[in-house]
Order: structure tokens, then C-alpha cells, then sequence
């Protein structure tokens, strides 16, 4: 089956997910509200400029998920969802996906922000599979910690080649849709690399390389 891979935030979403469930805790009060959205507000700009370092972000963004149990959690997320998620989604995204799908295409989304936000995210987007950095549980709870690579610049294609190992898929004509800079490694690996309502970076990149560039702005 031909791989259709996207990224997510900024991608198939109008907007960050990872940094927007950090808003959704000082919203609800559930972590120290100012010291918390200035780190927030530090990492995402770190993000944009393609000089974030993944694994303190990764601590810093997984620590509140040791303060509850997986209800509670859980429930948090379906509030999540419904308030944060579901505007962010985007009509020609959907279509985009349905396009991939109705041509036998397997969906594959490959993001840098965690699998507790966004496996959900990826099911209501109708993935096949979610590559995402991978929180660490340990009796039933969360540790705050990361296993193994975390899907981010390299880390993605990491990643990726790790799970084309054990699958079986391949590479030939691939396609892979992503808005950042942060993910030039991975475009430059699959047969259609295409930029989404891309960054000034990769908008730059993908003009000097011929690279199709589409929205999905509504």
C-alpha cells in the first residue's frame, strides 16, 4: 500500500495541539497558570524557529499527566477535544484524507507532540497509524518521561524506518504533507514531499525545490 504521511499540528489542524492542551491546563487551573504559560509560550517559539530541544520539552509537557489518574485524564480529553480540537479541524483536510483513502492509500500521521494528545486526535482523524513520542506508564500511571525516540526532525525518520522495519511498508511513492521546517529530514525521504501552509522556511525550500505547496485553510 502507498504510504500517505502527515504531519498534524498546523497540518491536518489549523493549529497546535501540543501547545494548545498546555493553554487548556492554565484555562482549567491545573498547573501553576503563570509560570506555566511562559514556558509554554518559551517552548513554541523555540518550535517555530527550529531550535527546540525535544526531550526538555518532552519533560515539561509530560509532567502534568503525572498529577491525575487515566480517568481523569481521559475526561479531561474528551472536554479537550470538544473545546480545542474540534474547531482546529479543517474541512479540506478531511477531504484531503478521504482522497488518500479512497485510493487504497495507508494513512500514517508522524507528529512531535505526544501520544496521550494526539492518539485521540488520530482516531478521530481516521488514521491508520500514529507515529508519536511515546509516554512512559508504569503501573498504570504516567512517569513524566519519554520511551525511546521521540518522532522530531531526525527523530521522525527514525522513527519511521523503525516501524517500516517491522511492518513491511515501503517507501515507494510515498507522500508526506507537512507546514514545517522542523520536518525537512523526513521530506526529503518520501517520492511526493508537499508543503501545507508552510512556514517561511519551507515555503523558501519548497519554491527552490519545485515541491507542490497546497492549503488547507478553509
Amino acid at each position: 500500500m502507498t504510504l500517505a504521511i502527515f504531519d498534524l499540528d498546523g497540518t491536518l489542524l489549523n493549529g497546535d495541539s501540543d501547545y494548545t492542551w498546555g493553554q487548556f491546563l492554565v484555562e482549567k487551573g491545573l498547573v501553576d497558570t503563570q509560570v506555566y504559560k511562559e514556558a509554554n509560550d518559551k517552548f513554541f517559539i523555540q518550535y517555530q524557529s527550529g531550535t527546540l530541544d525535544i526531550h526538555e520539552y518532552l519533560a515539561f509537557s509530560l509532567a502534568p499527566l503525572t498529577k491525575f489518574s487515566k480517568e481523569e485524564l481521559a475526561e479531561l480529553h474528551n472536554t479537550f477535544m470538544q473545546e480545542k480540537i474540534q474547531p482546529m479541524m479543517q474541512r479540506k483536510a478531511n477531504a484531503l484524507l478521504k482522497h488518500h483513502k479512497d485510493q487504497g492509500h495507508f494513512l500514517l500521521m508522524i507528529t512531535a507532540t505526544n501520544q496521550f494528545v494526539t492518539g485521540p486526535i488520530g482516531d478521530a482523524l481516521g488514521m491508520d497509524h500514529i507515529i508519536a513520542p511515546v509516554p512512559e506508564v508504569i503501573d498504570g500511571h504516567y512517569t513524566g518521561k519519554v520511551v525511546g525516540v521521540p518522532s522530531f526532525q531526525e527523530g521522525k525518520v527514525t522513527r519511521l524506518n523503525d516501524w517500516l522495519a517491522e511492518t513491511g511498508h515501503s517507501m515507494e511513492g510515498s507522500y508526506f504533507y507537512s507546514d514545517s521546517r522542523n520536518d525537512l529530514p523526513l521530506l526529503e525521504l518520501v517520492s511526493h514531499p508537499i508543503a501545507v501552509d508552510a512556514d517561511e522556511t519551507l515555503t523558501k525550500i519548497a519554491q527552490e525545490r519545485n515541491w507542490q505547496h497546497i492549503s488547507l485553510r478553509d
